[in-house]
């Protein structure tokens, strides 16, 4: 399986997708002019490589800002990881700057909200800097 690889820009988040990895990031903001569009793809790749996965499969969000359309969108790739849990070892980790509350609240709001409280790892770390 290839690689998904998308350079970010201002309003997109960098997408790092290394399957013999199994590490996949999003890193950066996230307010594409068209979301649904965007997300398209990420989840077009996720599904082909659920298919075989790795043992493990950790998931993460690094991300500053994201607006009301990616909110949806990260809602709907969170369920998918969740459900996708129930087969496969699946981890979510979203980072947070330690000065910026908001973003692990937002965090906290979601692991909660959508029952992600046994797949899903809140950390206090540099967002901006992608691991991989």
């Amino acid at each position: 399986m290839e690689k998904l690889i998308i350079k970010k820009t201002d309003e997109t988040p960098a997408v790092i997708f290394i399957p013999e990895k199994g590490v996949f990031q999003l890193a950066g903001n996230s307010w594409p002019e068209n979301a649904d569009k965007f997300y398209k793809k990420i989840f077009d790749w996720l599904k082909e490589y659920f298919i075989d996965p790795l043992p493990e499969t950790i998931f993460e969000l690094r991300l500053t800002y994201f607006n009301t359309a990616s909110a949806k969108q990260l809602v709907r790739l969170m369920l998918f990881l969740k459900e996708k849990s129930k087969e496969h070892k699946v981890k979510i980790k979203w980072f947070y700057n330690s000065d910026d509350y908001e973003n692990f609240l937002e965090a906290e709001r979601y692991r909660t909200l959508l029952g992600l409280e046994n797949i899903m790892e809140i950390v206090e770390n540099d967002v901006t800097k992608p691991t991989q």
